[in-house]
């Protein structure tokens, strides 16, 4: 074959597949820029509507990845790709990747459940997989937290869909319990009207359900009192930390010993 013939063919390929070829790469920028205004928009929808805060993120990247799809579909189609034969090799290829991805298939149909079912949203308080946090995002494949230290917490939404989770936010009211001793021989009467006293005079404890003082244990060093109170779910710790110094303070003040644990030694003397 002599070059002649070697450019008559490059210019009869570029004749046949040149126009394919740019009109490919035309439909491939625009429906882009396309794909994209039409996410922004489906994102605004979603506000208007005041979708869920945990479905946004999930629902716009899904919509996005099934119009990129269908898209990169029409191109291929343009340049002259046979679909039947492409759509069956993408599905044995498709197989092929869930095999070798069953644990990120796993964890996209966790983050499906939780969407789905709802046991937690974004700013919910959870308790999860040993960690504690609060939910920043719910994502395809993972949920994000934020801890109280500020630190970033990503878990596989496969694991979080199906073990255990304590959910802190669900209830609007939560039960602080609390453990006070006071020294053998201190009053006990008197104990307990200076615990009621201080849980009394704090607005954020609920009358209703009613505080509960008992005596639950005679320890080793102490006699210890069992307080239960109920508050609303964003005064729970408040509550906890400002009782436990009140009650520091106030006991010393009335004259009620809080123990701490010793231990007596005695020593004999033998005469040898």
């Amino acid at each position: 074959m002599n070059t002649e013939q070697i450019l008559e063919q490059i210019n009869e390929i570029v004749l046949s597949y040149g126009p394919r070829l740019v009109g490919a790469i035309v439909v491939w920028i625009i429906g882009s820029w396309v794909i994209k205004a039409m996410a922004n928009g489906f994102n605004r929808m979603m506000e208007k509507n005041q979708t869920d805060e945990s479905l946004k993120p999930f629902l716009k990247k899904l919509f996005s990845t099934l119009l990129k799809v269908l898209l990169a579909v029409s191109v291929l189609g343009m340049l002259g790709v046979e679909m039947t034969s492409f759509i069956a090799i993408l599905g044995a290829a498709g197989l092929a990747v869930g095999m070798a991805l069953s644990g990120t298939l796993q964890n996209f149909a966790g983050g499906v459940m939780i969407l789905l079912f709802k046991p937690f949203k974004v700013e919910d308080v959870i308790e999860a997989q040993g960690f504690l946090g609060k939910v920043h995002e719910i994502q395809i494949f993972n949920t994000i937290l934020k801890t109280p230290d500020n630190k970033t917490i990503i878990i596989p939404n496969g694991g979080l869909s199906t073990s255990s989770m304590t959910n802190y936010s669900t209830e609007p009211q939560r039960r602080v319990d609390w453990t006070f001793g006071i020294g053998y021989g201190d009053d006990v009467d008197a104990a307990k009207a200076v615990i009621k006293e201080l849980c009394d005079q704090d607005a954020r404890i609920l009358k209703d359900p009613e505080l509960f003082i008992a005596v639950s244990e005679l320890a080793d060093s102490s006699v210890n009192f069992a307080v239960r109170a109920w508050v609303n779910a964003e005064d729970y710790w408040d509550v906890f930390f400002d009782l436990n110094e009140k009650i520091y303070k106030t006991f010393d003040q009335r004259g009620l010993n809080i123990p701490f644990p010793q231990m007596d030694v005695h020593v004999h003397q033998t005469n040898g």
